[in-house]
């Protein structure tokens, strides 16, 4: 199970931090990635962190994005800085349990998925 916190309201240029806290042994084991998700929109990759901790990122989020996690407390992270009204969106952490190196944002490659959590940015 994961379930994601963390989103809100914020002004352009501002900053939040998602959460995603993992049920199991989760974190630090498995390709984990923050997916988001406009209306009538296909769901998009945003980041993605292996299990050794290497980071990939979408070219719109580099610089301004970082992807985190913490294998104790079970916990991925996202920490969103400089936003911008485009990056408003549902968003969401999901699992690829086949794989511990991220080859893909195919939402199919990711078995499960968190609730989701509201970015606003205006």
């Amino acid at each position: 199970q994961l379930v994601e916190s963390g989103g809100g309201s914020v002004q352009v240029g501002g900053s939040l931090r998602l959460s995603c806290v993992a049920s199991g042994d989760t974190i630090g084991r498995y390709c984990m990635g923050w997916f988001r998700q406009i209306p009538d929109k296909e769901r998009e990759g945003v980041a993605g962190i292996e299990s050794d901790g290497r980071p990939s990122y979408a070219d719109s989020v580099k610089g301004r994005f970082t992807v985190s996690q913490d294998s104790a407390k079970n916990i991925l992270y996202l920490q969103m800085n400089s936003l911008k009204p485009e990056d408003t969106a549902m968003y969401y952490c999901a699992v690829d349990l086949t794989h511990s190196s991220c080859y893909t944002w195919n939402t199919a490659t990711y078995q499960h998925w968190g609730q989701g959590t509201q970015v606003t940015v205006s």
